[in-house]
């Protein structure tokens, strides 16, 4: 970036006061004293201008004025009389179809203040984001745009009370979500997006005005959506980028991004290619029989003795346990393959420990927390179907990564970098999901988990304004592969529905752990 600035900002000035020999208008006498300190235009909107004559008058001429970064220059966006500005104050908000964050950024003081997650009340509509755009094509993308924006709304309240501000005091909103996510908060159509040949309405937002989208901050900010490549490749992974900084560095790079999908970005300084496919339900525990989000009484953490085969666990919260999450579930299976309790195809076999393995429903069941340790009285368990889905969600990851490093003719090895986003890339334990052959067999040290790189990067937006110009700068750089219609995708896919795969010379130290 060319420097770190803020998208907005204030300045204390003092003006010299009209006289005979200093007819000058208001807004001239404004503009004057503000050229010296900005290298690009100034805009003065009209309701600024309103309200000039009386702040001048009442203030004697020594006035706070804030400025906002937009496409070609500086609005001055506020005014009042010297200490009369409470704050200036941005929003990062990463759009999740599952959770919302928000940061509420001091830019003055270039740090976030206050934090709260949410969860989407879209999700009533759908779990799988497909089905919020079923919906949104029956007449709900009304609906769907109102219930975030609503979401939005209150949780700018929340934090400016807890920051004893006002939302007046916002006057920038940066969001980073995935394509379609951004489709629904703008209430532009979905439905191409899911079939071929996969074309969003928009790729690259404007700015936009907050009473263009009835959000409550300064009238007179902006809203910022970060832009997307792809149906699959959002402004959430591209916000991602930003925040790793690997378009930035000579070495190469990969950012994995699992939600509802598996996203990909792989390269350096010099190229970039990305791509998407659908690896992240059952990894993130969604889909399975006893599977749950990162909550309390998830079960995060799972150890098998090889010995005797007792089993070990925590949970989050260290409260009795409710289900498993994404971070057991990797752990899970890679326990039970290294004890011999599910073959290399992910059979499970019942006589390895037959006080654990049940009937459950008509199909074999792992239990990992009886009945009586549960906090509903429901035992935890994996079935035989879950092991199938988590191993087909685990291989299609797997293939996605090595799709990609092939289509640019390298090896795992060239990677430095291996970063992980997200909650999965904060709670997965990388050795556990080598074990099962999800993530290359690289040396541990490469992994690098991001956190929330979403929100991250919309906060890097908000604390520079250049971020806007080089996150266009990244979309013109990056190749997108369609992985829907790639024939060597599927092709590949078949030797990795194994543990770990077909080929175990991939997997050298899994190879090793079983003594082969």
């Amino acid at each position: 970036m060319e420097g770190t600035e803020p998208v907005a900002k204030k300045k204390t000035l003092t003006l010299p006061r009209p006289a005979l020999g200093d007819n000058r208008s208001h807004e001239k006498r404004l503009r004057d004293s503000l050229s010296g300190l900005y290298s690009q235009p100034l805009s003065l909107p009209l309701e600024t201008a309103k309200r000039l004559p009386n702040v001048l008058k009442t203030s004697g001429f020594e006035i706070d004025v804030v400025t906002v970064s937009h496409d070609c220059g500086w609005d001055i966006a506020d005014i009042a009389p010297k200490q009369g500005i409470e704050g200036v104050y941005g929003l990062g908000i990463d759009l999740g179809s599952t959770s919302v964050v928000f940061y509420l950024v001091d830019l003055e003081k270039g740090r976030i203040s206050r934090t709260v997650s949410l969860e989407n009340p879209q999700r009533r509509h759908g779990e799988d984001i497909l089905d919020r755009i079923i919906f949104a094509g029956r007449g709900g993308l009304g609906t769907l745009q109102r219930e975030v924006i609503e979401l939005i709304n209150m949780a700018t309240l929340t934090l400016c009370k807890d920051e004893g501000i006002t939302p007046a005091s916002i006057y920038y909103s940066t969001i980073a979500g995935n394509t379609t996510m951004c489709h629904f908060l703008l209430a532009l159509d979905p439905s191409h997006i899911c079939k071929e040949p996969y074309i969003p309405t928009v790729n690259t937002f404007d700015l936009l005005r907050p009473d263009q989208l009835g959000i409550n901050i300064n009238p007179q900010g902006y809203i910022y959506v970060l832009p997307n490549v792809g149906s699959y490749f959002g402004g959430d992974l591209l916000a991602g980028i930003l925040s790793s900084e690997m378009s930035k560095r000579e070495e190469i790079s990969l950012l994995v991004d699992v939600g509802t999908n598996a996203e990909v970005v792989l390269g350096n300084k010099d190229w970039l290619v990305a791509c998407a496919g659908a690896a992240g339900p059952a990894l993130e525990g969604g889909i399975l029989s006893c599977g749950m989000r990162a909550k309390e009484g998830a079960i995060e953490r799972i150890k098998i003795s090889p010995q005797d085969l007792s089993i070990q666990y925590s949970t989050i919260g260290n409260m009795p346990p409710k289900g498993l999450c994404g971070s057991a579930i990797i752990d899970l299976l890679a326990e039970m393959f290294k004890s011999g309790l599910v073959d290399p195809t992910g059979k499970l076999i019942p006589d390895k420990d037959p006080e654990r393995m049940r009937q459950i429903q008509g199909e074999w069941a792992y239990v990992v927390a009886d009945k009586t340790e549960t906090k509903d009285g429901n035992p935890v368990y994996i079935t035989q179907s879950d092991i199938k889905n988590l191993i087909r969600s685990k291989g299609a990851m797997y293939t996605i990564l090595n799709v990609v490093i092939q289509s640019v003719g390298i090896d795992f090895d060239d990677i430095e970098n291996f970063f992980v986003a997200g909650a999965f890339g904060n709670y997965i334990d990388p050795e556990q999901a080598i074990t099962i052959g999800m993530l290359p067999d690289i040396p541990l040290e490469r992994f690098k988990a991001l956190g929330n790189s979403a929100g991250q990067g919309a906060v890097k937006v908000l604390l520079d304004r250049h971020g806007r110009k080089e996150l266009q700068q990244i979309c013109e750089r990056i190749t997108y592969l369609e992985m829907n219609v790639r024939g060597d995708f599927m092709n590949q896919l078949s030797g990795a529905l194994f543990l770990p795969h077909t080929d175990i010379s991939r997997f050298p130290t899994v190879k090793r752990k079983l003594g082969l």
